[in-house]
């Protein structure tokens, strides 16, 4: 049961839009497809910029 349940989940990558660096890695649950909140991105906190910019998915 614990199988069929890991398959759903697929690690991806959150890349910055402004700077492009590959900030986070996060996992994601693909069973039914991705959820429109998910492809618009996040607002997380980008180092190298020093503030909170876009990040969207991008799988490696």
């Amino acid at each position: 049961m614990a199988k069929s349940k890991a398959a759903a989940r697929e690690y991806v990558w959150l890349q910055c839009s402004e700077s492009g660096d590959l900030n986070y890695r996060t996992q994601i649950n693909t069973k039914g497809g991705i959820a429109e909140k998910l492809k618009e991105g996040f607002m997380k906190y980008c180092p190298r910029l020093r503030r909170h910019t876009l990040h969207k998915i991008k799988r490696k």
